[in-house]
């Protein structure tokens, strides 16, 4: 189940806000400029899918978000637990990193850990099949999928380049919890 975890910045280990209310996490977020929607598949999608397949399940929400947002590219990205990169790919997303362009990600199955970093406050935001999140350009945060990542998405892009992280250098990432897939709540 989705979950936003409110911390301040210098205190890792004392949330300020827990809730797996789906309209309080979009409610908290939109505070903030990020964008938290839940999306219905309109034919059954399961991992393994053809992109296509995935792509035509959620079509219409795509579309919406397509001509709300100017996003050139959608494609789909799936990671299972057995993937042989799987720790240099979870690597490439743990430090703290902003785009010059949003980021937006469309859970069809599985889990990840998205870690926003705004002024004093770090928003830890468990995203699970079913959910959108939709972070700012120049926002800092990471994310983690996990030591055994296994999710299906859709991303979103206007830039040709795709994913383009910028590194800030701070450590601030490796004092925040890490994603276990099934770790305990709140």
């Amino acid at each position: 189940m989705s979950r936003l975890r409110i911390f301040a910045d210098d205190h890792p280990d004392a949330p300020l806000l827990a809730t797996r209310d789906r309209a309080e996490i979009a409610r908290e977020l939109q505070r903030i400029g990020v964008a938290f929607e839940q999306w219905q598949a309109v034919q059954p999608v399961r991992p393994g899918d053809p992109p296509e397949a995935i792509m035509a399940a959620y079509r219409a929400d795509i579309d919406r978000l397509v001509a709300e947002r100017g996003f050139r590219t959608v494609d789909v990205v799936s990671i299972a637990p057995d993937n042989p990169n799987r720790e240099e790919l979870r690597k490439k997303f743990l430090d703290e990193h902003f785009h010059k362009e949003d980021e937006v990600r469309f859970f069809v199955a599985g889990s990840g850990l998205f870690t926003l970093h705004v002024d004093d406050r770090v928003y830890e935001v468990l995203c699970e099949a079913g959910d959108l999140i939709a972070v700012p350009d120049r926002m800092t945060h990471w994310f983690d999928m996990g030591p055994e990542p296994s999710f299906v998405a859709i991303r979103f892009f206007t830039e040709p380049d795709g994913w383009v992280g910028h590194f800030t250098g701070t450590d601030i990432a490796g004092r925040f919890p890490r994603y276990e897939r099934g770790q305990a709540a709140e």
